[in-house]
């Protein structure tokens, strides 16, 4: 599990960073009568979340090496 905090870290934060700021900057502007569709926003959500998590990865493994 060690070896995977800066993958799950990276996923979380890419995640809920996304959501937070699709609600702050989009939701507050767009009118209630307008419809979203939810399943792209989750699926972008994801995406953004998986590109986090690689960042992540990337950069544990970088902070790994030069600990040797």
């Amino acid at each position: 599990m060690k070896n995977k905090t800066g993958t799950i870290s990276g996923f979380v934060l890419g995640l809920t960073g996304f959501l937070l700021l699709f609600k702050l900057i989009f939701l507050n502007n767009i009118p209630p009568e307008d419809e979203l569709a939810p399943g792209i926003v989750v699926f972008v959500a994801v995406l953004n979340g998986l590109l986090f998590a690689f960042i992540g990865y990337k950069i544990q493994n970088y902070l790994r090496k030069k600990e040797n």
